[in-house]
């Protein structure tokens, strides 16, 4: 390497470096955010989906946000909730259906971009088919769900 390339290539560390030090920087109690690589996946018991908790913490009284990714060939039975919740589609295609009676085959698509509420007490199931599908829920915990047949 040349003594002119050498040069060059630490102007460039230092010049990286120096910038770096100056990037800008957001007060963490006004805003706060969690970029794709700070969301931390957590696969079920089951095998049938991972979730990662965003904000709030679904199991106690109070506001959360949690993303569920459904796996491919994978869907609840019937079910309900105590509260409403509430759902965008990120991606993938959602299907879901509702009665006590569990048929994939009579389930209606919400495809990503769609905006979804399950209202509190009404029974219903949903997943995934052929597609990985990534949805994204909110509402107030506690987040519990009851099998169709407990009434």
């Amino acid at each position: 390497m040349t003594r002119s390339r050498i040069l060059a290539v630490a102007m460039l560390a230092t010049l990286i470096a120096v910038s770096s030090a100056f990037a800008a920087d957001v007060d963490r109690t006004a805003v706060d955010f969690k970029t794709p690589a700070d969301i931390k996946w957590v696969r079920n018991a089951a095998g049938t989906n991972e979730s990662a908790v965003l904000f709030g913490d679904p199991s106690k009284p109070g506001p959360y946000v949690v993303r569920i990714k459904w796996l491919p060939g994978n869907m609840s039975r019937p079910h309900f909730h105590p509260n409403d919740r509430f759902f965008v589609v990120l991606s993938g295609t959602w299907w879901m259906g509702t009665g006590e009676t569990f048929d994939p085959n009579n389930t209606v698509p919400a495809p990503a971009g769609s905006y979804v509420i399950h209202y509190a007490g009404k029974v219903h199931y949903d997943g995934a088919k052929d597609e990985e599908t990534i949805i994204q829920v909110w509402g107030n915990g506690p987040a519990t769900s009851t099998p169709a047949g407990k009434r």
